[in-house]
């Protein structure tokens, strides 16, 4: 076991990228539960996003191009969602289940033409000064666009929720949405932007697999991580910040047992890579223990 082959400067840098993809997913899924919907579809969505992204990057020789093809992509998916639980009133759990299903099952068939083709080039930044700051610039200020594009999301997502009227509706629409319906908020709307915001965010989130961290199209690349995306919104009690922190606690662990199977620890691969998965699991278990939006998961009957 060789511990001297592990840098802890690129391992930091690296939890950055892994946790990206995650972060993307989780922070559009935090909006969709605010408004009180709970769409467990996430794991489809950033697949299919995985896949129109790609596609789209390839035709257009434009990795920038093939982000808005899969934000498009999942947020059509998304729309789905949308029309079968707040107009046909279907079972958002059951539904959302059978969108990860038909997502996992499109994805195949559209990216059948794909496999073992490489996706365009998506350099890193170095961003001038920042970047030549010794270690701390090249564990933060080195790396590609979409990491920041992330953190700017997350942070936006925070100022609107918090600070905003608009906000602030779509707080009460989860709360409560027979109380924001009294009170002349159209809820089903609130609800399908939130979706379809939601949907984009897992697009961009599986779009960042399959164009940056592999870059190449695989049948169920996204190996889980929409569930895991899932589980740092709870974990994060529906807030902004704490979800940052579990997406790179999942990235630290991720790019943890990666470096530890390059080190040779002796310790079966299987569970090493199973460590991220279960530490997500414990976390959970151990610190969500807020409470979630009020009419989370429930059915809107606008007659009421």
């Amino acid at each position: 076991m060789d511990f001297s082959a592990i840098n802890p400067v690129l391992l930091l840098a690296s939890l950055m990228v892994a946790a990206t993809p995650i972060l993307l997913a989780a922070i559009g899924e935090l909006v969709v539960e605010r408004a009180g919907v709970l769409n467990l579809g996430v794991e489809g969505m950033m697949i299919t996003g995985a896949v129109c992204g790609f596609i789209v990057a390839v035709n257009s020789g434009s990795p920038w191009l093939g982000f808005a093809g899969a934000a498009v992509g999942g947020a059509l998916l998304s729309v789905l969602f949308g029309l079968l639980t707040q107009y046909l009133l279907s079972n958002q759990v059951a539904t959302g289940l059978a969108l990860t299903l038909f997502g996992l099952g499109l994805s195949a068939l559209m990216g059948q033409g794909y496999i073992g083709i490489k996706a365009p080039s998506f350099p890193d930044w170095h961003i001038p000064l920042l970047g030549d700051i010794p270690v701390i610039g090249e564990i933060v200020f080195q790396h590609d666009p979409m990491v920041y594009v992330g953190l700017l999301i997350v942070t936006a997502v925070w100022a609107f929720l918090t600070y905003s009227r608009a906000g602030l509706i779509l707080r009460a629409v989860g709360e409560n949405h027979d109380a924001a319906h009294a009170l002349g908020y159209k809820v089903r709307a609130i609800r399908m932007m939130a979706i379809m915001f939601g949907g984009a965010c897992a697009g961009l989130g599986g779009a960042y697999l399959s164009l940056v961290r592999v870059p190449q199209w695989t049948e169920g690349m996204t190996a889980g991580a929409g569930w895991i995306a899932l589980a740092i919104v709870v974990f994060a009690n529906w807030k902004p910040g704490r979800l940052l922190l579990g997406a790179y606690l999942f990235g630290g662990v991720t790019v943890l047992q990666l470096n530890l199977q390059a080190a040779g620890f002796a310790i079966p691969v299987e569970y090493l890579s199973m460590s991220p998965y279960l530490a997500t699991i414990v976390v959970l278990v151990i610190m969500s223990s807020g409470r979630a939006p009020g009419s989370l998961g429930r059915i809107f009957h606008a007659s009421r």
